[in-house]
């Protein structure tokens, strides 16, 4: 697994190393011993997504405040 910078990541990557990471976890090959290892990395990129999710849940609400001024200063 190449492990990138989390600061660095895209929602996109978080997602798709979360994906990689979930399949592995599957796999019959997977060895207890990676589990802990598996199981931290997946906060941290979850921890990721969840940042990246709020920050714009609260521009998205911005912007349709912004729209809802304007119409009502119409």
């Amino acid at each position: 697994m190449d492990v990138q910078d989390i600061s660095k990541m895209t929602y996109t990557q978080a997602i798709t190393e979360l994906e990689e990471i979930v399949k592995k976890m599957q796999s019959p090959e997977c060895s207890i011993d990676n589990l802990s290892q598996y199981t931290a990395r997946s906060l941290e990129l979850l921890k990721v997504c969840k940042a990246k999710l709020t920050a714009t849940d609260e521009e998205l609400k911005k912007v349709l405040a912004e729209m809802s001024d304007d119409d009502n200063n119409a």
